[in-house]
């Protein structure tokens, strides 16, 4: 059985895991560095955060093939702890992440993605693919012609090459071509090496040195809180969508703790804490990566590449990893969501519009889904409140009046519920049948005995019956129709 795993999980795509490893390797360097100038600290912690990151997850996660490293949401939320404490709380705050996260895992919070509604994914992906587009254009702007022909040339290659051959992905064959380029033609382009200093050295293990105290506690655990939040969002989001592009599903309470595991190991060598990267989890995936060895590798290239190929690597020209977002933007953007807005139902295609709209709008991945899972609530709650039916009947006499009860019962739906009974109505006894409904709530309850409680003050008897098991229960822990004092009968 373990031997099973491991040839599936790392041996069964060894050329293609070793080639997208490479790709991905590449494009981390510039990202690393630029979380870190946002979180305010040395390039070398965002760059020692992303080889841990991905090196540790590929044995420890729940998803083969994803790239977890150090990501700019995470890095958002850090600029105000670096600038008032510095980084030695930042590399504390980076343990208690993981340890938080392992503490979620392990209460399986992870299996709470089956909340998230196909819309509010859909708005995530579309928002990352616009917000990887919109990073690319500093890189874009008051630059030269020969910046614009570079990047088209890239593009040209990834998109024409495999026309030519897919055994080795175009992205790479776009890097190496592009960099010989700007060599032998001495061009005065940016490049990787001036984005900020690579580091010299290997990582080495390390204590955070901050005092152990409550007050050490007090300062790091609001942030270390937020970065378990948004880290485990925005990785539960990326596996989703890499089981979508691969077909094959993941433990989404295993990645939970696979990401708690990097993040303090991350904080033990000098790294930032970091999560899933949805960007680089695409580009591993198109460029052939699928199994544990692909993560492995881009973790371990990244750091052979940065400490022993720094020289070359700062030769890269940023237009040809300029070239590779802008594919994987592309790439990730859920164009059939455009192309369908007019077929799916309206409150679908709301959920997935404000969905990007906040995330595009405040940068921030966790206020975004928020916001599409509260109005998928909202819209599933109205949408189901509306399916209930009450029919009413009376035997020949007029004596009895029988109400029958279809549908959900709830908070929503309540004064719907209310409203279907005629209290004025003189009878002697009503008989409601919810055989065919279920209540749901302490809501719910109210309703009932709101509706039972009209009808004793007008004199009329009435009877329930049919109430399921699950319904009953509920009934009877917070009814207050059928207390001393009340004459009500309640039938099961």
């Amino acid at each position: 059985m373990l031997l099973s795993c491991i040839r599936r999980d790392w041996l069964s795509n060894v050329r293609g895991d070793l080639l997208a490893g490479l790709v991905v390797a590449l494009a981390l360097i510039p990202e690393a560095i630029a979380f870190s100038i946002i979180a305010g600290v040395d390039p070398k912690v965002g760059l020692y955060a992303s080889f841990s990151m991905a090196v540790v997850i590929a044995f420890a996660g729940g998803r083969p093939g994803m790239i977890s490293a150090a990501t700019g949401a995470m890095a958002l939320v850090m600029v105000l702890l670096v600038k008032e404490h510095g980084l030695q709380y930042l590399l504390a705050t980076t343990v208690l992440t993981g340890v938080l996260q392992i503490v979620a895992g392990l209460l399986k919070l992870g299996s709470l993605m089956r909340f998230v509604s196909r819309s509010v994914v859909t708005g995530f992906v579309n928002a990352l693919a616009i917000l990887i587009f919109l990073a690319q254009l500093p890189e874009l702007t008051n630059v030269t012609w020969v910046v614009y022909a570079m990047t088209a040339a890239g593009l040209a290659i990834i998109y024409g090459f495999p026309y030519i051959t897919r055994a080795i992905p175009s992205p790479l064959v776009c890097i190496v071509v592009l960099t010989i380029v700007a060599i032998v033609l001495k061009l005065d382009i940016r490049a990787v090496g001036d984005m900020g200093r690579l580091p010299d050295s290997l990582p080495i293990f390390l204590l955070p040195d901050v005092p152990l105290d409550f007050e050490t506690l007090r300062i790091i655990f609001p942030y270390a809180l937020t970065l378990t939040v948004v880290g485990l969002l925005e990785s539960m989001m990326t596996a989703a969508i890499v089981d979508d592009l691969t077909d094959t599903t993941s433990n989404k309470n295993r990645e939970c703790m696979g990401q708690g595991v990097a993040n303090i190991a991350t904080g033990f060598i000098g790294g930032m804490a970091g999560c899933a990267m949805i960007g680089q989890s695409v580009i591993n995936v198109k460029s052939g990566g699928r199994g544990r060895l692909s993560t492995f590798c881009a973790g371990l290239f990244l750091l052979i590449l940065i400490v022993f190929l720094g020289p070359w690597v700062k030769l890269i020209p940023m237009a040809a990893l300029v070239a590779v977002m802008i594919m994987v933007s592309i790439g990730t953007f859920s164009w059939d969501s455009i192309r369908k807005l007019r077929e799916y139902p309206p409150s679908s295609s709301l959920v997935m519009i404000a969905t990007v709209a906040v995330t595009v709008s405040t940068h921030d991945l966790a206020k975004g889904v928020f916001v599409g899972v509260l109005l998928s609530g909202i819209f599933f709650a109205h949408k189901v409140g509306r399916v209930l039916r009450i029919d009413r009947t009376s035997d020949a006499e007029g004596r009895l009046r029988n109400y029958s009860v279809v549908g959900q019962v709830f908070f929503a739906s309540s004064e719907t519920f209310v409203g279907a009974f005629d209290f004025k109505e003189v009878v002697e006894t009503v008989r409601i049948d919810v055989s065919g409904a279920h209540f749901w709530d302490i809501t719910a309850v109210s309703a009932l005995d709101k509706v039972l409680l009209k009808f004793k003050r007008e004199g009329t008897e009435v009877e329930v019956i049919g109430l399921n098991e699950a319904s009953a229960t509920l009934v009877d822990r917070f009814a207050i129709h059928d207390k001393p004092g009340t004459v009500e009968k309640l039938t099961h």
